[in-house]
Protein backbone atom coordinates (compact mmCIF):
# COMPACT_ATOMS: atom_id res chain seq x y z
CA UNK A 1 0.00 0.00 0.00
CA UNK A 2 0.86 3.42 -0.65
CA UNK A 3 2.69 5.29 1.84
CA UNK A 4 0.10 8.35 2.82
CA UNK A 5 2.33 11.04 1.72
CA UNK A 6 2.26 9.45 -1.67
CA UNK A 7 -0.62 10.37 -4.16
CA UNK A 8 1.39 9.03 -6.80
CA UNK A 9 3.78 5.96 -6.90
CA UNK A 10 4.12 4.02 -10.07
CA UNK A 11 6.60 2.32 -11.71
CA UNK A 12 7.57 0.34 -15.21
CA UNK A 13 4.26 2.22 -16.75
CA UNK A 14 3.72 0.76 -20.50
CA UNK A 15 1.23 1.01 -23.06
CA UNK A 16 1.20 0.20 -26.86
CA UNK A 17 -1.33 0.65 -29.57
CA UNK A 18 -0.74 -1.62 -32.01
CA UNK A 19 3.51 -0.98 -32.96
CA UNK A 20 3.38 2.37 -31.40
CA UNK A 21 5.35 1.98 -27.65
CA UNK A 22 3.59 5.58 -26.33
CA UNK A 23 4.64 4.60 -22.72
CA UNK A 24 7.89 3.27 -21.67
CA UNK A 25 8.64 2.29 -18.64
CA UNK A 26 7.40 5.17 -17.22
CA UNK A 27 7.38 5.29 -13.25
CA UNK A 28 6.99 8.83 -11.00
CA UNK A 29 5.86 9.68 -7.41
CA UNK A 30 3.88 12.59 -6.26
CA UNK A 31 3.59 13.66 -2.99
CA UNK A 32 0.28 15.32 -1.17
CA UNK A 33 -0.49 18.82 -1.98
CA UNK A 34 2.83 18.85 -4.63
CA UNK A 35 2.38 20.08 -8.18
CA UNK A 36 4.22 18.24 -10.66
CA UNK A 37 4.70 19.78 -14.10
CA UNK A 38 4.61 17.44 -16.96
CA UNK A 39 6.44 18.56 -19.96
CA UNK A 40 7.32 17.41 -23.15
CA UNK A 41 7.33 17.54 -27.23
CA UNK A 42 4.16 16.92 -28.87
CA UNK A 43 4.04 12.71 -28.91
CA UNK A 44 5.68 12.49 -26.27
CA UNK A 45 3.09 10.33 -24.11
CA UNK A 46 2.06 13.10 -21.67
CA UNK A 47 -1.71 12.46 -22.71
CA UNK A 48 -1.49 8.56 -22.55
CA UNK A 49 -0.13 8.85 -18.50
CA UNK A 50 -2.32 11.02 -17.52
CA UNK A 51 -5.06 8.52 -18.83
CA UNK A 52 -2.96 5.51 -16.94
CA UNK A 53 -2.82 7.31 -14.24
CA UNK A 54 -6.51 8.65 -13.86
CA UNK A 55 -8.14 4.91 -14.64
CA UNK A 56 -8.91 5.41 -18.01
CA UNK A 57 -6.06 3.66 -19.45
CA UNK A 58 -5.08 0.15 -17.81
CA UNK A 59 -1.00 -0.01 -18.89
CA UNK A 60 0.07 -2.99 -20.83
CA UNK A 61 2.30 -3.74 -17.46
CA UNK A 62 4.04 -2.46 -14.38
CA UNK A 63 3.07 -1.61 -10.69
CA UNK A 64 2.38 0.73 -8.25
CA UNK A 65 -0.40 2.73 -6.56
CA UNK A 66 -2.85 5.81 -7.03
CA UNK A 67 -4.45 7.18 -3.92
CA UNK A 68 -3.47 4.08 -2.54
CA UNK A 69 -5.40 1.93 -4.94
CA UNK A 70 -3.49 -0.79 -7.55
CA UNK A 71 -3.02 0.85 -10.83
CA UNK A 72 -3.09 -2.22 -12.95
CA UNK A 73 -6.29 -3.41 -10.74
CA UNK A 74 -8.57 -0.38 -9.41
CA UNK A 75 -9.38 1.64 -12.07
CA UNK A 76 -12.93 2.26 -10.95
CA UNK A 77 -11.48 3.37 -7.65
CA UNK A 78 -9.09 5.40 -8.78
CA UNK A 79 -11.29 6.93 -11.45
CA UNK A 80 -14.02 8.01 -8.14
CA UNK A 81 -10.90 10.33 -6.39
CA UNK A 82 -9.24 11.89 -9.77
CA UNK A 83 -10.55 15.12 -11.19
CA UNK A 84 -9.61 15.31 -14.89
CA UNK A 85 -9.48 18.23 -16.98
CA UNK A 86 -9.08 16.99 -21.24
CA UNK A 87 -7.08 19.27 -22.95
CA UNK A 88 -10.63 20.04 -25.35
CA UNK A 89 -13.27 21.56 -23.72
CA UNK A 90 -15.50 18.65 -23.18
CA UNK A 91 -18.43 19.73 -21.62
CA UNK A 92 -22.07 20.72 -23.05
CA UNK A 93 -21.60 24.07 -25.25
CA UNK A 94 -26.04 24.02 -25.48
CA UNK A 95 -25.86 23.94 -21.81
CA UNK A 96 -25.79 27.10 -19.11
CA UNK A 97 -22.94 27.02 -16.71
CA UNK A 98 -25.37 25.96 -14.31
CA UNK A 99 -26.62 23.13 -15.73
CA UNK A 100 -23.01 21.76 -16.63
CA UNK A 101 -22.40 21.65 -13.30
CA UNK A 102 -25.55 20.45 -11.73
CA UNK A 103 -25.07 17.54 -14.39
CA UNK A 104 -21.66 16.48 -13.71
CA UNK A 105 -22.73 16.44 -10.06
CA UNK A 106 -25.49 14.38 -11.04
CA UNK A 107 -22.91 11.89 -12.82
CA UNK A 108 -21.08 11.64 -9.56
CA UNK A 109 -24.31 11.33 -7.35
CA UNK A 110 -23.12 13.74 -5.23
CA UNK A 111 -25.32 14.99 -2.23
CA UNK A 112 -26.33 18.25 -1.52
CA UNK A 113 -25.92 19.07 -5.23
CA UNK A 114 -27.62 23.07 -4.91
CA UNK A 115 -24.82 23.65 -2.27
CA UNK A 116 -21.74 22.32 -4.37
CA UNK A 117 -23.02 23.73 -7.24
CA UNK A 118 -22.75 27.40 -5.94
CA UNK A 119 -19.77 26.93 -4.18
CA UNK A 120 -18.26 26.44 -7.34
CA UNK A 121 -19.70 29.42 -8.62
CA UNK A 122 -18.39 31.32 -6.24
CA UNK A 123 -15.11 30.25 -5.79
CA UNK A 124 -14.35 30.52 -9.39
CA UNK A 125 -15.88 33.63 -10.24
CA UNK A 126 -18.91 32.07 -12.50
CA UNK A 127 -22.02 33.13 -10.08
CA UNK A 128 -23.14 36.56 -12.23
CA UNK A 129 -22.85 34.19 -15.62
CA UNK A 130 -24.55 31.00 -14.31
CA UNK A 131 -27.08 31.17 -17.02
CA UNK A 132 -25.14 31.90 -19.95
CA UNK A 133 -24.25 29.02 -22.17
CA UNK A 134 -21.10 27.13 -22.17
CA UNK A 135 -20.73 27.41 -25.69
CA UNK A 136 -20.75 31.45 -25.75
CA UNK A 137 -17.89 31.30 -23.43
CA UNK A 138 -14.17 32.80 -24.42
CA UNK A 139 -11.58 30.42 -23.80
CA UNK A 140 -11.07 31.68 -20.49
CA UNK A 141 -13.91 31.54 -18.79
CA UNK A 142 -14.63 27.71 -20.47
CA UNK A 143 -11.64 26.65 -18.42
CA UNK A 144 -12.74 27.93 -15.12
CA UNK A 145 -15.97 25.89 -15.75
CA UNK A 146 -13.82 23.15 -17.04
CA UNK A 147 -11.60 23.37 -13.90
CA UNK A 148 -14.89 23.69 -11.55
CA UNK A 149 -16.56 20.51 -13.14
CA UNK A 150 -13.65 18.02 -12.78
CA UNK A 151 -12.94 19.43 -8.84
CA UNK A 152 -16.62 19.68 -8.20
CA UNK A 153 -16.39 16.03 -6.36
CA UNK A 154 -13.96 17.14 -4.30
CA UNK A 155 -10.91 14.76 -5.66
CA UNK A 156 -7.79 14.13 -3.55
CA UNK A 157 -5.66 14.12 -7.06
CA UNK A 158 -6.42 16.25 -10.28
CA UNK A 159 -4.85 15.63 -13.62
CA UNK A 160 -4.74 18.53 -16.01
CA UNK A 161 -4.13 18.18 -19.94
CA UNK A 162 -2.29 21.15 -21.33
CA UNK A 163 -5.26 23.44 -19.66
CA UNK A 164 -4.41 27.10 -20.58
CA UNK A 165 -3.59 26.22 -24.40
CA UNK A 166 -5.19 29.08 -26.30
CA UNK A 167 -6.16 31.64 -23.01
CA UNK A 168 -4.64 35.16 -22.61
CA UNK A 169 -2.29 35.58 -20.41
CA UNK A 170 -4.00 37.03 -17.79
CA UNK A 171 -6.65 34.02 -17.76
CA UNK A 172 -3.36 32.17 -17.34
CA UNK A 173 -2.40 33.87 -13.96
CA UNK A 174 -6.07 33.17 -12.65
CA UNK A 175 -6.30 29.48 -13.38
CA UNK A 176 -2.76 29.16 -11.62
CA UNK A 177 -3.27 30.92 -8.93
CA UNK A 178 -6.59 29.03 -7.99
CA UNK A 179 -3.88 25.68 -8.56
CA UNK A 180 -1.91 26.84 -5.92
CA UNK A 181 -4.78 27.64 -3.45
CA UNK A 182 -6.30 23.73 -3.96
CA UNK A 183 -2.89 22.43 -3.50
CA UNK A 184 -2.76 24.31 -0.58
CA UNK A 185 -5.56 23.38 0.84
CA UNK A 186 -4.34 19.65 -0.14
CA UNK A 187 -5.12 18.64 -3.62
CA UNK A 188 -1.96 17.11 -5.44
CA UNK A 189 -2.16 17.98 -9.03
CA UNK A 190 -0.27 16.77 -12.00
CA UNK A 191 -0.44 19.18 -15.17
CA UNK A 192 1.01 19.38 -18.42
CA UNK A 193 2.03 22.14 -19.82
CA UNK A 194 4.20 23.68 -22.86
CA UNK A 195 4.61 26.94 -21.29
CA UNK A 196 8.15 27.02 -19.52
CA UNK A 197 6.87 30.03 -16.96
CA UNK A 198 4.09 27.66 -16.37
CA UNK A 199 6.71 24.71 -15.33
CA UNK A 200 8.17 27.11 -13.35
CA UNK A 201 5.63 27.19 -10.98
CA UNK A 202 5.40 24.15 -10.57
CA UNK A 203 6.67 22.36 -6.92
CA UNK A 204 8.58 19.72 -9.58
CA UNK A 205 8.46 18.50 -13.00
CA UNK A 206 9.22 15.93 -14.87
CA UNK A 207 10.09 16.08 -18.77
CA UNK A 208 9.40 13.23 -20.89
CA UNK A 209 10.24 12.44 -24.71
CA UNK A 210 9.44 9.33 -26.21
CA UNK A 211 7.64 7.98 -23.67
CA UNK A 212 10.38 8.07 -21.51
CA UNK A 213 11.18 10.24 -18.57
CA UNK A 214 14.50 12.62 -19.65
CA UNK A 215 14.39 14.79 -16.36
CA UNK A 216 12.49 15.07 -12.96
CA UNK A 217 13.28 17.16 -10.25
CA UNK A 218 12.30 20.74 -9.42
CA UNK A 219 12.99 23.34 -11.58
CA UNK A 220 16.89 24.17 -10.39
CA UNK A 221 17.13 20.68 -10.16
CA UNK A 222 16.98 19.79 -13.15
CA UNK A 223 18.83 22.65 -14.97
CA UNK A 224 21.44 21.81 -12.42
CA UNK A 225 22.07 18.15 -13.52
CA UNK A 226 21.90 19.24 -17.61
CA UNK A 227 25.38 20.32 -17.35
CA UNK A 228 24.90 23.01 -19.85
CA UNK A 229 26.92 26.00 -19.72
CA UNK A 230 25.00 28.73 -21.31
CA UNK A 231 26.64 32.29 -23.31
CA UNK A 232 24.63 34.60 -24.56
CA UNK A 233 25.23 37.47 -27.10
CA UNK A 234 23.22 40.72 -27.36
CA UNK A 235 24.48 43.36 -30.19
CA UNK A 236 23.11 43.81 -34.09
CA UNK A 237 22.78 40.54 -35.84
CA UNK A 238 23.24 38.62 -32.57
CA UNK A 239 20.23 36.51 -33.76
CA UNK A 240 20.98 35.63 -36.79
CA UNK A 241 24.44 33.54 -35.49
CA UNK A 242 22.37 30.62 -34.80
CA UNK A 243 22.19 28.69 -38.12
CA UNK A 244 26.40 29.53 -38.36
CA UNK A 245 27.94 28.43 -34.76
CA UNK A 246 25.26 25.20 -34.11
CA UNK A 247 27.59 22.62 -36.37
CA UNK A 248 30.44 23.90 -34.57
CA UNK A 249 32.41 21.64 -32.03
CA UNK A 250 31.35 22.24 -28.86
CA UNK A 251 28.14 23.69 -29.49
CA UNK A 252 24.97 21.56 -28.75
CA UNK A 253 22.59 24.24 -29.16
CA UNK A 254 22.58 27.64 -30.32
CA UNK A 255 18.73 29.05 -30.52
CA UNK A 256 17.65 33.05 -30.72
CA UNK A 257 15.45 34.49 -28.51
CA UNK A 258 14.19 37.93 -29.91
CA UNK A 259 17.48 39.58 -30.37
CA UNK A 260 19.76 37.82 -27.90
CA UNK A 261 21.20 34.52 -29.06
CA UNK A 262 21.43 31.71 -26.28
CA UNK A 263 24.43 29.23 -27.08
CA UNK A 264 25.36 26.13 -24.90
CA UNK A 265 27.29 23.23 -24.91
CA UNK A 266 28.30 20.77 -22.05
CA UNK A 267 31.85 21.11 -23.22
CA UNK A 268 33.03 24.38 -21.43
CA UNK A 269 36.63 24.33 -23.63
CA UNK A 270 34.75 23.22 -27.32
CA UNK A 271 32.19 26.11 -26.53
CA UNK A 272 34.70 28.36 -25.97
CA UNK A 273 36.75 28.07 -28.65
CA UNK A 274 33.90 27.94 -30.93
CA UNK A 275 32.72 31.05 -30.21
CA UNK A 276 36.00 32.96 -29.63
CA UNK A 277 35.93 34.50 -33.01
CA UNK A 278 32.57 36.21 -32.53
CA UNK A 279 33.60 37.47 -28.84
CA UNK A 280 34.54 41.02 -30.14
CA UNK A 281 32.07 44.09 -30.89
CA UNK A 282 29.52 45.75 -31.70
CA UNK A 283 28.38 42.15 -30.00
CA UNK A 284 28.84 41.94 -25.88
CA UNK A 285 29.01 37.93 -25.03
CA UNK A 286 28.38 36.66 -21.08
CA UNK A 287 27.70 33.64 -19.35
CA UNK A 288 24.12 32.82 -17.94
CA UNK A 289 22.46 30.48 -15.84
CA UNK A 290 20.89 28.27 -18.38
CA UNK A 291 17.01 28.29 -18.66
CA UNK A 292 14.71 26.03 -18.74
CA UNK A 293 13.80 26.26 -22.11
CA UNK A 294 17.45 25.99 -22.68
CA UNK A 295 17.24 22.86 -21.44
CA UNK A 296 14.35 21.24 -23.17
CA UNK A 297 15.55 22.37 -26.70
CA UNK A 298 19.05 20.44 -25.74
CA UNK A 299 17.06 17.14 -24.54
CA UNK A 300 15.31 17.47 -28.03
CA UNK A 301 18.76 17.83 -29.43
CA UNK A 302 20.09 14.93 -27.58
CA UNK A 303 16.94 12.64 -29.07
CA UNK A 304 17.21 13.86 -32.11
CA UNK A 305 20.70 12.52 -32.75
CA UNK A 306 20.13 9.82 -30.86
CA UNK A 307 17.49 8.16 -33.46
CA UNK A 308 19.64 9.86 -36.29
CA UNK A 309 22.66 7.20 -34.81
CA UNK A 310 19.68 4.23 -34.63
CA UNK A 311 18.93 5.17 -38.17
Amino acid sequence: MTAPDHVIDVRGLNKSFGALHAVKDFGITVDRGRICGFLGPNGAGKTTTLRMLCGLLTPDSGEGEVLGFDVMKQSRLIKQRVGYMTQKFSLYEDLSIEQNLTFTARVHELDRRRERVDAALERLGLTASRAQLAGTLSGGWKQRLALAAATLHEPDLLLLDEPTAGVDPEARRTFWDEIHAMAAEGMTVLVSTHYMDEAERCHEIAYIAGGRTLARGTADEVIAASGLVTFHAEGPGADRLSRELRDKPGVEMAAPFGTVLHVSGRDRAALEAAIGPYRKPPLVWSETEPTLEDVFIQLIHDINAEKARAA
